[in-house]
């Protein structure tokens, strides 16, 4: 540990959703996870304590907004009540997954903005600054009248990609056109060229694959997104990438929800290797053979370093992050 980091005002607390990454996040920063309790009364209402003086010190709270969404969000909201009232100088809120972020317009009619309404949440609990991982869109930002600092998984993906020799004969595929700006960040990084999947959504959690647009015949292709949930998506796509000549096909994510057939059916699809970061906290029961997990815990204790000393954050996003 860091001799001048132990002996700062700084202080990293964690909650219940993740953790094994606030462990990682708080040894790369140098300092010991904050004591803290949580526990619930008997009518199943959350309550925390906090277990030793936080008063005057720049405090970061780890906690992803994972399944279960509104108890790991209820829990984020009382935590930042409890530093506020314990007269803590600021409060940064560390959510590597941040649940909601797909309600972040109105796509019908009398459609809830849920994505806005976490954010002013967040807010008006009492936090100072936000850092948040490979947010669905990035306008959520702007949901936010506090600073917040948007950091990327690609320059992970990219470094196990590298170091694994992946980069070779590569395509970098994004699973639709809302992703292209993520992929051709991956491509850059392998200095590959990108392709991009055409899809149509019938509905709510499933896709239908229309089109590739690019070349893929006897390429490895390395399909990117921002999340995998039910892994329908991902896994027809892999499956129009090897019926149009592609040799293999990976897949690759920073937030691996995998809710409900996700598993099955990535375990049944072409897909070579899923590789994913661990802002969510998986199961035993979903760490199958075809998964493979970096860590964004160097990442972010990096950009607490750098957030603690008032130094750019930028740098971060733009060159190959080296995992540990």
């Amino acid at each position: 540990m860091s001799e001048n980091y132990n002996s700062s005002n700084i202080k990293i607390f964690a909650l219940n959703s993740n953790k094994p990454l606030a462990e990682k996040i708080a040894a790369s920063v140098g300092v010991p996870l904050g004591k803290t309790s949580v526990d619930r009364f008997s009518d199943g209402e959350i309550r925390i304590n906090i277990e030793e003086s936080i008063r005057g010190d720049e405090i970061f709270i780890i906690q992803s907004t994972s399944a279960p969404v509104n108890d790991n969000l209820m829990e984020l909201l009382i935590m930042i009540d409890a530093l506020r009232r314990a007269s803590a100088a600021t409060i940064n809120v560390v959510i590597p997954y941040y649940g909601y972020a797909r309600q972040d317009r109105k796509a019908r009619s009398r459609e809830p903005i849920t994505a806005k309404l976490v954010a002013d949440m967040v807010e008006k609990a009492g936090a100072d600054r936000a850092i948040m991982l490979d947010l669905h869109a990035a306008q959520i930002q702007g949901f936010f009248d506090i600073p917040v600092d948007h950091l990327m998984g690609a320059p992970l993906l990219a470094d196990y990609f590298l170091t694994q020799g992946l980069d070779k004969d590569a395509v970098v595929v994004s699973p639709d056109h809302g992703g292209v700006t993520r992929a051709r960040k991956l491509a850059e990084f392998l200095k590959a060229p990108i392709a991009i999947i055409d899809k149509r959504r019938p509905r709510a959690n499933v896709a239908e694959i229309m089109n590739i647009i690019g070349s893929v015949d006897g390429k490895r292709c390395i399909l990117i997104d921002d999340m995998i949930d039910t892994a329908g998506t991902i896994t027809l796509a892999a499956q129009a990438l090897m019926d149009a000549g592609a040799t293999e096909v990976y897949a690759s994510a920073t937030h691996p929800v995998l809710s409900g057939p996700a598993i099955e059916r990535i375990e049944k699809s072409p897909i070579k290797q899923l590789v994913v970061t661990d802002s969510i906290q998986l199961p035993e029961e979903k760490q199958i053979d075809k998964l493979v997990q970096v860590s964004v815990g160097p990442l972010i204790g990096d950009a607490i370093k750098r957030i603690h000393e008032n130094k750019p954050v930028s740098p971060l996003f733009t060159t190959r992050f080296r995992r540990n």
